[in-house]
C-alpha cells in the first residue's frame, strides 16, 4: 500500500445505496475492512445513512433565502467557501477530501448515471475555489494537471444490471468508460485527480458467487496506488486550443470521448 513518510494512507470511501444489507452494502463493508487490515486509514461517507441533502440551497452560499436576492450558485458558494460561511455539512466533507490520498466512490448505476444523492454530493462539495477555479494572485487556471487535487487518486466501484457485453465496445448500453466520462474526466480528472480504470460488476442481480467478486475487488484495492491511471490528455501541454478543442494535429479526423485519452 501507499505511504508517505511511513504514515498510513488515508482513503475516503463514498457510498450511495439506500440499503445497508444489499450487495453494495456488503461490498462496502468488506472493502473497507480489507483496506483497514492492510493498514490504511479509511474515512467513510455513507450518504444515505448520513441523510445527506443533495440539493444546493441559498444557505450553501451564505445567503438567507428570505432576502429576495438571487442565489448565484457558483459565485455565492465560492464566496462562502473563501469566507468560511459554508454550511457545516459541506465543510466536513471537504475536510475529509483534504485528508484523503485516494477516493473510492461506490454506487449502483441507475439510468446510466449516479444516484441523485451522489450527484448532489459533488454539486455541493466540489465548489469553485475548493475543487477548481482560478488562482486570484497568479491568474493560473486550476484545472486538470493544475487542479487542486493533483496527487490524489480516484477509483469508481459500481454495480449494474446489464450483461457484460452490453457495456462493451459494441454493446447496446454503450462502453462503460464512455458512460462514465462525465464523472471520470469531467469531475475527477478536471479537479486534478489521477483516475483509475473502473471496477464494475455487471449482471449484479444474477450474482452466484459473492466470494469471487469480493476477492476481485480486494485485489483492485490492493493496487490502488500502483495501477496505472487512465492517460487523459493534459489541458495545458499543447493538445488543446484556447477554446478547449482538441488541436487539429492531434488524432486528425477522429472524434468522441476516446480522443481525450493519450495513445
Amino acid at each position: 500500500m501507499h505511504d508517505t513518510d511511513d504514515t498510513a494512507s488515508t482513503i475516503l470511501w463514498i457510498s450511495a445505496h439506500p440499503e445497508s444489507r444489499s450487495l453494495n452494502g456488503s461490498l462496502r463493508r468488506d472493502g473497507i475492512a480489507h483496506l483497514r487490515r492492510q493498514g490504511s486509514v479509511v474515512i467513510e461517507s455513507d450518504l444515505y445513512a448520513m441523510g445527506w441533502d443533495p440539493v444546493p440551497r441559498a444557505a450553501d452560499g451564505g445567503r438567507d433565502s428570505c432576502t429576495g436576492e438571487p442565489f448565484r450558485v457558483s459565485a455565492d458558494t465560492r464566496d462562502a467557501y473563501r469566507s468560511g460561511a459554508q454550511r457545516p455539512d459541506v465543510g466536513a466533507e471537504q475536510d475529509k477530501l483534504r485528508r484523503a490520498d485516494a477516493v473510492v466512490v461506490q454506487f449502483p448505476l441507475w439510468w446510466y448515471g449516479m444516484p441523485a444523492i451522489l450527484k448532489g454530493w459533488f454539486d455541493r462539495v466540489f465548489v469553485s475555489g475548493f475543487a477548481f477555479g482560478t488562482d486570484h494572485v497568479t491568474g493560473r487556471r486550476l484545472r486538470f494537471e493544475r487542479g487542486p487535487f493533483v496527487g490524489k487518486r480516484a477509483f469508481v466501484v459500481t454495480t449494474l444490471g446489464d450483461r457484460p457485453r452490453a457495456i462493451g465496445p459494441r454493446g447496446k448500453s454503450g462502453e462503460l468508460h464512455e458512460l462514465l466520462f462525465g464523472l471520470l474526466h469531467g469531475t475527477f480528472a478536471y479537479t486534478g485527480m489521477s483516475v483509475l480504470p473502473t471496477w464494475a460488476l455487471p449482471s449484479a442481480d444474477r450474482l452466484t458467487d459473492y466470494a469471487e467478486v469480493r476477492d476481485d475487488l480486494h485485489q483492485r484495492l490492493d493496487r490502488l496506488f500502483t495501477d496505472e491511471p487512465i492517460a487523459y490528455r493534459p489541458q495545458f501541454a499543447g493538445d488543446y486550443t484556447e477554446e478547449w478543442e482538441l488541436a487539429s494535429h492531434v488524432r486528425p479526423g477522429e472524434h468522441g470521448v476516446r480522443v481525450h485519452v493519450e495513445d
